[in-house]
């Protein structure tokens, strides 16, 4: 095979040795192609704002993979749905500001603590705390935010709430810390909180037609529960279980509406964000007398729960949000 050697003379010009030409008889040398100008990364798209805080639409479709993968959705259902989980992370950093300004200081420690627990109880079901950020599409970040957040929250009460707050919060939820259960059937008609005023209303007068039917003795609660409910439990009669106080599928309103019943008695319309429903108790589990001193910290979490959701509803109305879902 034939070298070429590229020499340079005294004129500067380059003579390619073998081939006996000068570079300026050489054809020209086309110049190497422009490298390709990155894109810009697109602007995140922002669907809330939170008193200046913006929250972008990756951090809700991320929330909604995380609980939602196997749903197939609608573009109707998934802008309902991006509404609805940008509504919660507006909360969460309603409280976080909150909390910011007002609460007290956590100690990174106390944190470090919840941390090191946590990942030990992983460990007993053959888990890894890694493995659980990955399946709840978390960081250890956000987790530890959420824990301090937490920490804050009842550091709060604590600061703000007399044991004899304390003390009348337990006596009025004294079902739920002896573990009351109730057994419970119910007629829904399906409305959410984005459904017209008219259909709502259309609602309320349906199930108030049915229940003078069912008081006067005309209908069956089970089989007006068969004909008329919109729910899973319909062919059952409306039948849903022993429901506990709190901390079960069902929500406050409803809960609240059924302890209030005795066995055999029907409820009034009672309205929740699943539906419009009448109620009926059927049967009830007494649970186990409770002590307020025996479980004053479940008592002051519990009271904490109920204090965030009430003082987000009050931030709410005082803060500057926005929300705007594609």
């Amino acid at each position: 095979m034939r070298a070429f050697v590229i020499s340079v003379g005294a004129t500067g010009l380059a003579t390619v040795v073998g081939l006996g030409v000068s570079a300026a008889q050489l054809p020209p040398i086309p110049a190497p192609p422009a490298a390709d100008t990155p894109a810009k990364p697109a602007a995140p798209v922002v669907v809330a704002t939170v008193n200046g805080e913006a929250v972008h639409l990756d951090r809700v479709d991320a929330l909604i993979k995380d609980k939602f993968t196997a749903v197939p959705l609608t573009a109707s259902q998934l802008r309902q749905l991006r509404t609805e989980v940008a509504g919660d992370v507006v909360d969460e950093i309603l409280l976080r500001q909150f909390l910011a300004k007002y609460g007290p200081k956590v100690e990174p420690a106390e944190v470090d603590q919840q941390v090191k627990a946590f990942a030990e109880s992983l460990v007993k079901q053959g888990k890894t705390f890694a493995g659980f950020l990955k399946e709840t599409n978390q960081t250890e970040t956000s987790v530890r935010e959420t824990w301090a957040t937490t920490y804050q929250l009842l550091g709060y009460v604590r600061q703000h709430v007399t044991d004899a707050q304390l003390r009348q919060y337990y006596a009025a939820n004294k079902d739920h810390f002896d573990g009351v259960e109730v057994k419970a059937s119910h007629i829904v008609v399906r409305v959410g909180p984005n459904t017209p005023a008219a259909d709502r209303t259309a609602a309320r007068e349906k199930l108030r037609a049915v229940r003078v039917e069912i008081a006067a003795g005309k209908l069956d609660f089970a089989a007006a529960a068969k004909k008329y409910s919109q729910c899973p439990s319909a062919p059952d009669g409306g039948d849903l279980g022993f429901v506990p106080r709190r901390g079960g599928l069902m929500d406050e309103a409803f809960c609240k509406a059924a302890f209030a019943l005795k066995v055999g008695e029907l409820s009034d319309i009672v309205e929740t964000d699943y539906g419009t429903h009448l109620i009926k108790v059927t049967d009830r589990k007494p649970g186990t007398p409770s002590a307020f001193e025996k479980c004053v910290e479940d008592v002051r979490e519990t009271f904490a729960e109920d204090f965030r959701t009430e003082l987000i509803a009050k931030l709410r109305k005082q803060a500057g949000v926005r929300i705007s879902v594609p």
